[in-house]
């Protein structure tokens, strides 16, 4: 990798040259340029953050997963990751013997998945990962970077400049494959790339879910800001009373049964009233997001367990912050954090307990868990982003199991991987409720990784061509590293085949040459015979 200091006094300052550059080190990200840089390219990846790892490390998300993943269903480095979480457990950490012998250790036990973890781990893991081809120079890591101008000649990118946070300088990234695995899809705009925001109409895309009438671009899934706590009984944590609290401490929504700060919730597949409780048998607060089960680990290890707060009474839906102002993306971001805040003053302060007493004041912050002054998640948990107008667009009746009477997902001729999860929209800032509804076990068509126009720029992210309803199952976790991996894969097959990505997907023996490769890597392009989710 070539990369030449211009001037010590202009503050322009950098040009560095790659083969690929990966703007945005999220899971996408990550799996992008370890695939690029395996197949023999100088990589450059960026970070808004001070964190790789996106869902899992710097949005605080434990891992959303099908219920076959311990066997297949996802690539064979996303299995290296979870392997790789679980080994650094067993090699870090002082658990029991009868948490050592599981070969399946979940640290924190929690419901949502068969492996809840820390973020710093996750973090640590995927550093390993990476270590040969940063330590050779192969792979350059740029962290606090976020991209702001690009050059564009027709219907390739030049260049993309990024803006160091801390520092305010900028540098000017060349390559010949630009990849976006930002949060929201960043390169898109910048880049004149045509995408899509919000939820398509019925008569846009036919699927029964969509709205009806005109479609509605700024109507986008909540987001949230996640965080962590522990549990000192006896303790007082309490924090300061937040700015807003008192909006939110009485805020309902016209679409939900009660007010946001309360322990009443809904189903998101029948949209029934539904109650929640902190330590309760049923409808565990607690245990949903465990990340530390302390009785892993050998007593004294952990004074508490450590659980993330993704729930329900934390997501956001008051405006977008995709295609707004920077005023206005700000001050969301901020009531978003305040959201979360408020949260926590209610739990710790006024949250009904079954003993009949209010408030829970020994809820500890645990801003070292997410590595952040302000103890919330570095970066919003962005279920949505913006979405390449693509060659091949997933559609609703692709993969829901409504629209599938024989049980199956549309079959991909041009697969690049695999995933399943439930087609789950949380409310959105339209004011619209849940969507969540069964999906089938479904293909990546490469299609949908394929710009309409764009040469050298692929999505490697949540922002692959998918709707409003479909970005709802495929926006997981071993989903959106199966993207990122194919699209670094595809980015150097294209390079050294000297052909566009159009070409690989529309001429069937370069195809499976691809794919080919694909399988090679351990990514698994089909399903076994399984139920639907």
């Amino acid at each position: 990798m070539d990369i030449n200091k211009r001037s010590a006094q202009t503050n322009t300052n950098l040009e560095i040259r790659s083969d690929v550059a990966v703007i945005g080190g999220g899971l996408g990200g990550c799996a992008a340029a370890l695939a690029a840089a395996k197949a023999g390219k100088t990589v450059v990846m960026t970070e808004e953050t001070s964190w790789v790892g996106g869902q899992l490390t710097s949005q605080a998300v434990p891992p959303d997963e099908h219920p076959w993943i311990e066997k297949f269903g996802c690539t064979r480095t996303y299995r290296e990751l979870r392997e790789g979480i679980r080994d650094y457990y067993r090699r870090r950490f002082p658990l029991t013997e009868a948490a050592r012998r599981k070969w399946n250790l979940n640290p924190g036990n929690g419901l949502v998945s068969r492996l809840c973890h820390e973020p710093r781990t996750a973090l640590a893991v995927l550093h390993e990962m990476l270590a040969p081809y940063i330590h050779s120079g192969q792979l350059s890591l740029l962290t606090g970077r976020k991209p702001v101008r690009a050059e564009v000649q027709g219907d390739v990118i030049n260049r993309v400049t990024v803006r160091n946070m801390e520092t305010g300088l900028e540098e000017t990234i060349h390559a010949s494959y630009f990849l976006d695995a930002t949060e929201c899809g960043d390169l898109l705009p910048l880049t004149g790339t045509e995408y899509v925001t919000g939820s398509e109409s019925k008569s846009q895309t036919g699927e029964p879910h969509a709205v009806d009438g005109d479609p509605l671009p700024m109507d986008m899934q909540a987001y949230t800001y996640c965080f962590a706590l522990d549990y000192r009984e006896g303790e007082y944590h309490t924090i300061e009373r937040p700015r807003e609290y008192e909006f939110w401490a009485s805020y309902q929504a016209d679409f939900w049964p009660g007010k946001l700060l309360s322990w009443v919730g809904c189903r998101p597949q029948t949209l029934e009233p539904r109650e929640f409780g902190l330590f309760t048998e049923t409808s565990s607060l607690w245990r949903y997001r465990r990340i530390i089960d302390k009785t892993n680990f050998i007593e004294g290890t952990f004074a508490s367990d450590i659980m993330i707060v993704n729930w329900q009474q934390n997501d956001y839906w008051l405006g977008p912050i995709i295609d707004v102002s920077e005023e206005e993306r700000d001050r969301h971001l901020e009531s978003a954090k305040q959201l979360s805040l408020s949260l926590l003053y209610w739990l710790q302060t006024e949250a009904p307990r079954p003993d009949g007493k209010k408030g829970y004041p020994g809820l500890r912050l645990r801003k070292d868990v997410v590595g952040t002054e302000d103890g919330m998640a570095m970066y919003p948990y962005v279920r949505e982003s913006r979405r390449i107008k693509a060659e091949f667009t997933v559609l609703e009746q692709h993969v829901s199991a409504e629209a599938r009477p024989d049980g199956k997902a549309e079959s991909f001729d041009d697969s690049v991987g695999v995933g399943c999860y439930r087609i789950d929209l949380h409310p959105s800032t339209g004011n619209r409720h849940y969507i969540d509804i069964s999906c089938l076990p479904f293909q990546i068509p490469l299609g949908s990784l394929i710009p309409v126009r764009m040469r050298n720029l692929l999505p490697a992210c949540k922002n692959i061509g998918v709707t409003h309803i479909t970005n709802g199952c495929y926006r997981l976790h071993p989903v959106e590293w199966n993207i990122g991996e194919a699209a670094g894969y595809l980015a150097s097959f294209c390079i050294d085949q000297n052909r566009r990505p159009t070409e690989v997907r529309n001429d069937r023996s370069v195809l499976k040459r691809f794919q080919q490769l694909l399988t090679n890597e351990g990514v698994e392009l089909s399903w076994p015979e399984i139920k639907s989710m």
